[in-house]
């Protein structure tokens, strides 16, 4: 062979073997390269069980349905709650249009803003502070749920006789949804009453609930104290006449529209129910509502209810120490709102 061919192809072979060798040390590469890791799975929408559901709503279920509405939205805004309970304590003097004025100035939640209206129940949210951020929690993870929570201890306190139209509300029913709403459109009554035992079948106390004086009656039936007007918050967006619950789409609405939470402080945003149906047994419990279970009762707090938003803070009692200074923002009457309003009176027999 001559020396040109012979050449020629040593230089075929090398290149072909530099090419082999390039190619091994490119997969030798690409083999010590750490491989990415998988992006972390979402974790699980915490589900409360039909019992824990009852314990949270019971305190609240009975109010007037736009009430409802303002505490399940601002209840999704534990942090804001506290810092509005101080703000209305370091303003004992405002009062009426100054009131709502310096309230709208405010960065806080349109829900919350609202609540202003009703400053000792402010004060009872704040005061029981675990119990308002697990319903808060579970409104934003389960918001049909809750609604339909609501529905079935109205049910059981009508069954009880323990709800009724009086001269400070009126109680409807639509279809399967029971309405509450104020007698007059212009004065609200917020009705108190043991929680624990107007639904007839006594419920199990919240972990470490404190009582508050102006929410909670220490009797049987329901007891109607001072009305609040709310005439003077109608020109804000978020005054009372511009909230209310759409019981039939399982919606808390606000200025006409739904109400969407957009709550920072919990982890999960999914909202409404789905899964298996479970029958609460009763006669009251069947067919027209149904929720998603879970696990029972542990320790100090219902089970599944696991808030991010107060880091090294448990449910039960652990979460009040954010709180737990003495607030009586009731205080023999309510800062400002309107005025106060007499008729109070007593609704229902009730079941001990």
């Amino acid at each position: 062979m001559k020396r040109s061919g012979r050449m020629a192809i040593l230089s075929l072979c090398s290149s072909f073997v530099l090419c082999l060798q390039g190619g091994c040390a490119s997969e030798a590469v690409q083999a010590d390269s750490p491989a990415t890791a998988p992006e972390p799975l979402a974790a699980p929408v915490p589900q409360q069980s039909t019992q824990e559901l009852d314990q949270l709503v019971a305190p609240i279920a009975l109010y007037p349905d736009p009430l409802v509405a303002q505490i399940l939205a601002g209840a999704s805004h534990p942090t804001e709650i506290v810092e509005a309970d101080r703000w209305l304590q370091q303003n004992p003097d405002l009062k009426g249009t100054a009131l709502a004025t310096a309230v709208d100035a405010q960065s806080w939640d349109a829900s919350v803003k609202a609540l202003t209206q009703f400053p000792g129940l402010i004060g009872m949210m704040d005061k029981n502070l675990s119990w308002t951020s697990s319903l808060g929690e579970a409104y934003v993870n389960g918001q049909q749920n809750v609604l339909d929570a609501v529905q079935v201890m109205r049910q059981r306190a009508q069954q009880a006789g323990n709800l009724k139209s009086t001269s400070q509300e009126t109680v409807n029913t639509d279809g399967n949804s029971i309405e509450i709403e104020p007698a007059d459109p212009q004065v609200v009554y917020v009705p108190e009453y043991d929680p624990w035992v107007v639904y007839g079948d006594p419920i199990a106390l919240y972990p470490d609930w404190v009582s508050y004086p102006g929410f909670y009656y220490d009797g049987p039936g329901i007891w109607f104290g001072l009305g609040v007007g709310i005439g003077l918050y109608g020109g804000f967006g978020w005054g009372w006449h511009h909230w209310g619950t759409d019981w039939h789409h399982h919606d808390l609405t606000h200025g006409d529209h739904p109400y969407a939470p957009h709550s920072r402080e919990f982890g999960h945003h999914a909202s409404g129910g789905g899964g298996a149906g479970f029958d609460h047994g009763g006669a009251n419990r069947g067919g027209a509502y149904h929720y998603a279970g879970g696990s029972g009762f542990h320790g100090g707090a219902p089970s599944g209810m696991h808030s991010s938003a107060f880091s090294g803070f448990n449910h039960g009692g652990d979460a009040r120490a954010f709180s737990s200074r003495g607030r009586s923002s009731f205080g023999g009457g309510f800062h400002g709102g309107g005025g106060f309003h007499g008729g109070g009176g007593h609704a229902g027999g009730g079941h001990r």
